[in-house]
């Protein structure tokens, strides 16, 4: 049950969120607004939702969703395709399309997430990374107050041996901040001006929808995430996305499928009516996650807990760090997340360790698409400081019931 003391501070909340659900809601019209006018430019029609089996040539849904991608991204190619197992392959094709042996990948932005150590080579087995084909590794850190280290990020640019620089965009388990698009600008025009063939990536995950505009806008060469976060709408079955540069999203292609095959084939079987709305319904989404995200941090902060993203902060990207102090307090916050969710309501989930991850990670996620961070999920590392990482919500209304319950679930445990 939730007191009703929670339930006056919920009120509390709301009522000093008033400003930044507003804003969310004239960003979501905005995105609205460009993901309607690349659908009308695109021509939809119901021919586009029927799908494709076999090699998948000739397929007219696929094709007329990588251009809708490719000019909300404003970028000169998109490679949308249910063949990307996740965000991580997704990232990853990206990377061996700007890899070259013998030369380096540049990190800007720190450690990247764990997952990606494992595929460029940093941390686990070599074998199939980045450094099992010959390209190595340097990062610059973060600055002191969480941005970009330009003059740092220029110097390390004029280097001949680098092939292309890597900016992870979200936190991932860490407790830094998201950075913001026009950020992410100011490494590129860093970058570009010392180095203008140097091409710049972007780990997008987490981000889209969260601005008006996305890292293409502002010089980004390459850009990639996975459709069971923001732009899948909570619809999107599976499935990743790369756009960018013509030339380097058909490398990546490679990447996916074979060299000489690229992007021409790959079915899209009964999938592409659910990648449209999902795409269609992203914008909206992503602004009931943002204000699931800001009422979770209200709530926390209320009730002494350090969190990041504040709530009256601008985000960009629908993460929110809480800092529970204790593994008690994760496992049961996360605990309450799972029991207020519409499936898998009647599980407790437990630490373990889950692939690519160094330490156990609990993980919270009652979601219609299995590991959809889009959906209501909560989850974290069971380490110091036991800081919970939540994403998501398809509704605010039920974001902001799992929040109450998983605050009521740690509270009566104490």
């Amino acid at each position: 049950m939730i007191s009703e003391k929670l339930l006056t501070l919920a009120e509390q909340a709301e009522d000093r969120l008033t400003a930044r659900f507003r804003e969310f809601d004239r960003v979501a019209l905005e995105n609205t607004q460009r993901v309607l006018t690349a659908f009308q430019n695109a021509r939809v029609s119901d021919a586009c939702f029927a799908g494709t089996t076999g090699y998948g040539y000739d397929d007219l849904g696929r094709e007329t969703l990588e251009k809708i991608y490719a000019e909300i991204f404003a970028a000169e190619a998109a490679l949308v395709r249910v063949g990307f197992v996740n965000g991580t392959h997704a990232i990853t094709s990206a990377l061996f399309a700007l890899g070259v042996p013998g030369k380096k990948l540049l990190s800007v932005t720190g450690m990247p997430y764990d997952t990606l150590r494992t595929a460029i080579g940093i941390e686990g087995s070599a074998h199939g990374s980045l450094k099992y084909y010959g390209v190595g590794y340097a990062q610059i850190d973060l600055a002191a107050d969480g941005g970009a280290d330009l003059p740092a990020i220029a110097e390390a640019a004029r280097d001949t041996d680098v092939c292309a620089v890597l900016i992870q965009r979200s936190r991932g388990y860490d407790t830094r901040r998201a950075l913001t698009v026009e950020e992410i600008g100011e490494i590129c025009d860093a970058v570009k001006r010392v180095n203008p063939q140097l091409p710049v990536f972007v780990d997008n995950c987490y981000g889209e929808f969260t601005q008006v505009i996305e890292p293409t806008h502002v010089g980004a060469d390459l850009v990639a995430g996975s459709l069971i976060k923001n732009p899948g709408g909570g619809l999107a079955p599976s499935g990743g996305y790369i756009v960018g540069k013509a030339e380097l999203v058909e490398r990546a292609a490679a990447r996916l499928t074979s060299p000489g095959i690229g992007g021409e084939c790959g079915a899209t079987l009964s999938v592409n009516r659910l990648l449209y709305q999902g795409l269609f319904m992203a914008p909206h989404v992503v602004a009931q996650a943002l204000k699931t995200a800001a009422f979770c941090a209200a709530m926390l902060e209320n009730l002494g807990f350090p969190t990041s993203p504040g709530a009256l902060e601008q985000r960009s990207d629908i993460i929110q760090m809480i800092e529970l102090g204790s593994a008690e307090n994760l496992q049961n916050f996360c605990a309450g997340v799972q029991a207020s969710s519409a499936v898998d309501s009647y599980v407790r989930p437990e630490p373990w360790q889950m692939p690519g991850y160094e330490c156990p990670v609990v993980m919270a996620a009652g979601t219609f698409v299995q590991g959809s961070s889009i959906e209501l999920s909560c989850d974290g590392p069971v380490r110091p400081p036991f800081v919970a990482y939540m994403q998501g919500s398809l509704t605010y209304e039920s974001g902001k019931l799992s929040v109450l319950h998983a605050i009521s679930e740690m509270l009566d445990r104490k």
